[in-house]
């Protein structure tokens, strides 16, 4: 599928053709061809060529450069003058703007990944980038700057060629100096500095009485449900044009692409609630919802993504492509509060699991089963006992062997080996190598001490569930723990799952009571 990027940066993804085992290695070329924009923010076809050749030239290097540190936008408060400020200073230090880190998107989590031939062979870089928008990606990329391998310099180029086409120009200029090893900044990026100045000027002019308008308690009040009502109120009381509508959005799209997410989201919200363009409100919800993720505003997160999943079901529901297609980008798109923002993880799993959205993650996505796996799995000890939880394991089992032949790697592969093979040994090995990926992944790292600890747990369980008289040394080694530890490990085990066992200290094993299930229980567990 092709697509466009408007010049802003605004990137709305497409999908990657690419299918089967996501992997990739210690230098990843992102290539043209993975590259797939939506078209919602408009651009020229020239400009998407640009894009195109530009992604050409990008590396992911793998060596630590450390954590950047994040651009915050304050907004001014709108008693003392504009919204977003009319000061110059303050238009100039917007320039200066960046996407957010990959710490401050990964709650403090680890910042880059573990250089590992198991995570680099599993990378799923090469997938998610033809899914996520350009701001969106820059986190990823400096996350990848923890691998060991390339020099510093391939980061400071992929991260340049990925945003020189957005107006952070002082940001971007600092870059090209970085490669360059230049004190002196080009005349073009001094031409662009002020033709952005210009604009923002030009903009925060143009928007100033509709944006007092939409502040003004009194006037707000006067609003109702009634796009087309609100519009003709405000035009006959105030003079509030289309255009002037429209305005907001435009604006919206510069703030985005200068860096200013919490700026840009504020415009985008004031322009759904009077734009009677459909088309228009959509690509806005979507360049809100980017706005509010790159702000960890989690929160309000969710309530866009909500509000894109139902305008998804509902204004696309007589083109089922651009359904799929749309699909695909909210779910890779959800991945970032997907396990940063605990509130996020069952409502995530819950849609995810729903048939149209399972359906797509087969259809169209594969790899995302890693992280529904790894979502399933850490939620044990949150909701082991509710017949949700052991409704979703079973989906996630039956979902992960159908699609085994399409998409598989050490987490999908732990969950095979345990619930499909029952070979215990294959899946202590694959947990050893997923540990290693989820490390390795952007939006896992956080989560694989839990992951591994989870895991560990239902390794235990189901061996104790078919076996009578359990040794404590084997068991131990199967789970990659001393003797000590696995006593302690399994003692506790029988208390938290409250099953029916006994520990024989001397002779280092534990007696299972495994009480006969009655037909009904029988037939129940069949055909769940």
């Amino acid at each position: 599928m092709a697509g466009h990027v408007d010049e802003n940066g605004l990137a709305m993804a497409g999908q990657d053709e690419g299918r089967g085992r996501g992997r990739g290695r210690r230098n990843v070329i992102i290539r043209p061809d993975m590259i797939s924009w939506r078209r919602d923010w408009g651009s020229s076809d020239e400009q998407y060529a640009g894009l195109r050749q530009d992604f050409h030239k990008i590396r992911c290097s793998v060596k630590e450069t450390g954590a950047l540190k994040q651009t915050r936008e304050n907004p001014k408060s709108h008693a003392q003058y504009h919204y977003f400020g009319t000061q110059l200073k303050d238009i100039a230090n917007m320039m200066d703007n960046k996407p957010p880190t990959a710490e401050a998107l990964t709650n403090g989590g680890e910042t880059h990944a573990v250089p590992t031939s198991t995570a680099q062979q599993y990378d799923l870089l090469p997938k998610l980038i033809p899914n996520l928008d350009r701001h969106l990606i820059f986190p990823l990329l400096e996350f990848l700057s923890g691998l060991e391998g390339d020099e510093s310099a391939e980061v400071t180029k992929a991260k340049y060629e990925l945003l020189k086409q957005t107006n952070m120009t002082d940001y971007v200029a600092s870059l090209w100096q970085e490669i360059n090893d230049s004190d002196e900044m080009p005349d073009e990026f001094v031409k662009k500095r002020e033709e952005v100045l210009q604009r923002l000027s030009l903009f925060t002019e143009e928007t100033s009485q509709i944006d007092e308008l939409l502040n003004d308690e009194s006037v707000v009040s006067n609003l109702r449900s009634d796009k087309v009502a609100n519009l003709k109120f405000l035009e006959q009381q105030h003079g509030v044009t289309i255009q002037m509508v429209d305005m907001l959005y435009d604006y919206g799209r510069f703030q985005y692409s200068c860096g200013s997410y919490a700026n840009s989201a504020h415009l985008l919200d004031q322009f759904r609630i009077l734009s009677t363009d459909n088309d228009k409100a959509s690509s806005a919800s979507w360049g809100k919802l980017a706005a509010d993720i790159l702000t960890t505003n989690w929160e309000v997160v969710m309530e866009e993504v909500n509000k894109v999943k139902e305008s998804i079901d509902t204004k696309l529901f007589n083109n089922p492509l651009a359904q799929l297609d749309h699909r695909t980008w909210l779910i890779h798109w959800t991945l970032f509060p997907f396990f940063n923002y605990e509130p996020a993880r069952d409502t995530i799993t819950e849609m995810l699991f729903s048939p149209s959205f399972i359906n797509t993650i087969q259809t169209n996505c594969p790899w995302i089963l890693r992280y529904l796996a790894a979502a399933v799995i850490t939620s044990r000890s949150r909701t082991r006992n509710t017949g949700a939880y052991q409704k979703q394991l079973k989906d996630l089992v039956r979902v992960v062997r159908q699609e085994g032949y399409e998409y598989n790697d050490p987490v999908t592969e732990f969950v095979k080996a345990l619930y499909v093979d029952f070979d215990f040994e294959a899946a202590q090995k694959k947990l050893e190598e997923a540990e290693e990926v989820l490390k390795g992944d952007f939006f896992l790292s956080a989560s694989a001490d839990a992951f591994v600890e989870a895991a560990r747990h239902l390794i235990s369980e189901s061996y104790c569930k078919i076996h009578q008289r359990i040794d404590i040394r084997d068991l131990s080694a199967r789970l990659g723990l001393s003797h000590d530890e696995g006593e302690k490990w399994i003692v506790n085990l029988i208390r938290d799952t409250r099953m029916d066992g006994k520990l024989d200290y001397q002779q280092g094993t534990v007696l299972m009571n495994h009480p006969a299930n009655s037909v009904y229980q029988q037939v129940s567990s069949t055909i769940g």
